[in-house]
């Protein structure tokens, strides 16, 4: 249940960001950037840190490497549904809330990988240590 709630907040991450709707933050803030100033600066601020935090996370988590692996991994799943006829190509809209999708769920690992890993070997990881 924990990835599951990390990968939403994840989702409502990138698609607040950026999605195919005319309701996320870019198309926003190139619509009414000057008009609504200090909202803008107020949500880009708070969208900057959930990716900072997100994004943090990944990269000591699973590392570029492993956020590339994981892309590829979700990637390859999809193909693997197009090549069965599940999904189609010609769907502008759905493509793009593919990539949302994957995006989301790459952060979502990177920021549950450390408890996967520690349920999977038993071993917590150790970051930063307090020495007195």
């Amino acid at each position: 249940m924990s990835f599951l709630i990390r990968w939403l907040i994840a989702f409502v991450l990138v698609a607040a960001t950026w999605n195919p709707t005319p309701y996320n933050f870019v198309r926003w803030a190139m619509d009414n950037g000057m008009a609504e100033l200090p909202i803008l600066v107020l949500s880009g601020l708070v969208l900057i840190v959930g990716y900072t935090i997100y994004l943090r996370a990944t990269l000591r988590s699973i590392g570029p490497l492993g956020m590339a692996l994981v892309a590829a991994i979700f990637a390859a799943l999809v193909w693997v549904l197009i090549d069965w006829g599940v999904l189609g190509t010609d769907n502008s809209k759905l493509n793009q809330w593919l990539a949302i999708l994957i995006g989301s769920l790459v952060l979502g690992v990177g920021l549950s990988w450390s408890i996967v890993r520690r349920r999977i070997s038993g071993q917590a990881d150790v970051d930063d240590v307090d020495v007195e």
